[in-house]
């Protein structure tokens, strides 16, 4: 995928072996996404803007697999930066994309919880926003379409999954209604979402934190999701917004909350 200027967008792949499977965190400068990738085949976990659909493609190749690999995708939540890639990728391969029951009219946009330009327009005098702008408007921010079709996991959400690399999904509301986590890589690795992050364009910090005010649907809810994670044992934190962050998951969401 090209940018303005003939920018290519930066993108790393961090692999986590784990006994039968192995997880790929892929790191983009604005957002990420996760392939888990067993015996074969893959389950994709969010999905980018609308103008990286071809840039996941890109990964799945960069890992030796192709896209018809997908056995079925999920969604941490349906802000368009996770499901936009994933909407072109599911109306082109066909493949199923699973979520908490929360979420699912979200993701097929019969409601919208996503920041406007009422949300932004108090960041007018923040440079980083304009920044963050020049980034994402190209590759769809202001896009407001969501999936065309969206299934819920089963409700005992404390079981792995039926889908490659066995994830065990993690309620996390707040950032929206029905945001989910997921915990991979036999539960050493905690996919995030945008519940807990390790950097954001608009933030002051860098290093484990909560996503700017401003991009909470429901922010108590939000720290108190957060407040949750303090109970797992995963070592290595997946964040939807910055680097992979090694170390305590649980420290992690104590160092979030503190700020």
């Amino acid at each position: 995928m090209r940018l303005p200027f003939g920018r290519t967008r930066p993108m790393t792949i961090s692999s986590i072996e784990a006994e039968s499977s192995t997880t790929h965190f892929v790191h983009t400068d604005v957002v990420n996404w996760v392939l888990l990738e067993q015996h074969g085949q893959l389950t994709l976990i969010d999905g980018g803007y609308p103008g990286q659909a071809d840039q996941v493609i890109e990964s799945i190749e960069r890992i030796g697999r192709s896209a018809e690999d997908i056995r079925g995708a999920l969604l941490t939540h349906a802000h368009v930066d996770h499901v936009g890639g994933l909407a072109r990728l599911q109306a082109r391969f066909g493949f199923d994309v699973y979520m908490d029951h929360v979420e699912v009219d979200h993701a097929l946009r019969r409601h919208l919880q996503q920041a406007n330009a009422l949300n932004l327009a108090p960041q007018a005098v923040n440079p980083r926003l304009w920044s963050w702008l020049m980034k994402t408007v190209p590759l769809g921010v202001l896009d407001r379409s969501g999936l065309a079709e969206a299934s819920s996991f089963p409700a005992d959400r404390h079981e792995p999954l039926d889908l490659p690399g066995a994830p065990v999904p993690v309620s996390s509301p707040g950032h929206t209604d029905g945001h989910s986590a997921y915990l991979v890589a036999g539960g050493r690795a905690l996919v995030s979402g945008d519940a807990l992050v390790s950097d954001h364009e608009l933030s002051r910090f860098t290093g484990p934190q909560c996503i700017p005010s401003l991009f909470q649907h429901d922010e108590p809810t939000a720290r108190r999701s957060v407040e949750r994670f303090t109970d797992l044992d995963a070592d290595i934190l997946l964040p939807g917004h910055g680097p992979i962050h090694r170390g305590s998951v649980a420290a992690a969401a104590r160092e979030a909350l503190a700020r």
